[in-house]
């Protein structure tokens, strides 16, 4: 940001990014420009949710009181594939961890299969979870508790495993509640167009046009998420909203509510 009041240029604004549940009928992807990334941002925002919220590790998210917190698998996940990449010779245990994420991530895959009849999603993919998750956690905690004392704690490898013995908690939660993803990668994928253009233009040059970029792109990400059309939705929105006084309700106006 360049010209935010009290602020120098240099200093580091941030956009802050909320999405629903990957199967929501309704779903809404939103990017809130904020001036710092203190806990007050997200407290302010989620205030009175007592949902499912799934985060990374950051610690701010973990002093909401309300919701019910998981932790993004695939973020832990990560943290492996770095130690992999860094090592000087293929496999150990870098490796040996990496197998049971992919374990972990074929059941998910295996939840998103047939249905069984007379069972929901949810049930099937809570009942897949406590007959293969769960013991699948169980036996990598273990290896965690056995590798820590072995492994040097600044390595990208000691790093990996305490992070994730850290997010336990969280990281694994998700078997507990068939609702629960295992990972936010969607909201990962929702991301990379912002980092993308940030990437070409840099910075902000206003408050008001950072938060006209939130505005666009949350609109333009929430057409990708309901499978609209963005063209077709903006000049829809753009020929209907003059039309309408400024206090009428334009529900009818977003995304999920546009047909082509």
């Amino acid at each position: 940001m360049l010209k935010e009041p009290g602020k120098a240029a240099q200093n580091t604004s941030y956009m802050w990014m909320y999405r629903s549940a990957e199967d929501c009928p309704e779903p809404v992807v939103l990017f809130d420009y904020q001036p710092g990334r203190g806990q007050d941002y997200p407290r302010t925002f989620l205030s009175g949710y007592k949902g499912l919220l799934m985060t990374d590790g950051y610690a701010a998210w973990r002093t909401l009181e309300g919701p019910t917190h998981f932790g993004c698998l695939a973020h832990a996940r990560r943290a492996f594939v770095d130690a992999l990449k860094g090592m000087k010779k293929p496999g150990g245990r870098a490796a040996h961890g990496l197998e049971y994420f992919k374990a972990l991530y074929q059941v998910e895959t295996l939840a998103k299969g047939d249905l069984p009849e007379g069972e929901t999603r949810v049930d099937y993919t809570f009942r897949l979870r406590q007959q293969h998750s769960v013991p699948l956690l169980e036996s990598l905690q273990k290896w965690f508790d056995e590798q820590a004392p072995q492994i040097l704690p600044e390595s990208l490898l000691g790093k990996a495993i305490s992070y994730t013995r850290n997010q336990w908690t969280y990281l694994s939660r998700y078997v507990n509640d068939g609702r629960a993803p295992i990972d936010n990668n969607v909201i990962e994928r929702d991301i990379r167009p912002f980092c993308t253009g940030r990437s070409s233009w840099l910075f902000s040059d206003t408050v008001a046009g950072a938060k006209a970029s939130a505005m666009i792109y949350s609109l333009m990400l929430t057409c990708r998420a309901c499978n609209v059309e963005p063209y077709a939705y903006l000049l829809h929105v753009l020929t209907e909203l003059p039309q309408r006084p400024p206090e009428a309700d334009i529900t009818d106006l977003l995304p999920f509510n546009f047909a082509m």
